[in-house]
C-alpha cells in the first residue's frame, strides 16, 4: 500500500511541477530546469508529467526534451519487461 500512496504523489508532484514551469514560462519568470523535471519522470513520475504536458500543452513542442522524456520511458518499460521476465516481480 505504501508503493501505491508513493506512487500517486510522486506523478503528483510531477503533474504540479509541469503546471507551475508552464505559469512561470507564461510569466516570463525564472523556470523549473528540465534536469528537475526530467528527475521527477525517472522516479516514476511518467504518467503525471504525460497528463500535465498534454493537458498544460507544455514540453510538446520541445524535441530535446521528448527525445529525453521518452528515453527514459522505454528504459522504464524495458526495466518492467526484465523484471517480469525474470520473475522477479508479479501481477
Amino acid at each position: 500500500m505504501i508503493l501505491l500512496y508513493s506512487f500517486l504523489f510522486i506523478n503528483l508532484i510531477a503533474f504540479v511541477l509541469i503546471g507551475y514551469d508552464k505559469q512561470l514560462a507564461i510569466k516570463n519568470k525564472n523556470r523549473i530546469s528540465e534536469k528537475t523535471l526530467l528527475a521527477w519522470v525517472a522516479l516514476g513520475g511518467t504518467i503525471g508529467s504525460s497528463l500535465a504536458m498534454s493537458i498544460f500543452q507544455h514540453k510538446t513542442a520541445k524535441t530535446s526534451f521528448l527525445l529525453k522524456f521518452f528515453g527514459i520511458v522505454s528504459l522504464q518499460i524495458i526495466t518492467i519487461i526484465i523484471l517480469f521476465y525474470f520473475d522477479l516481480i508479479l501481477l
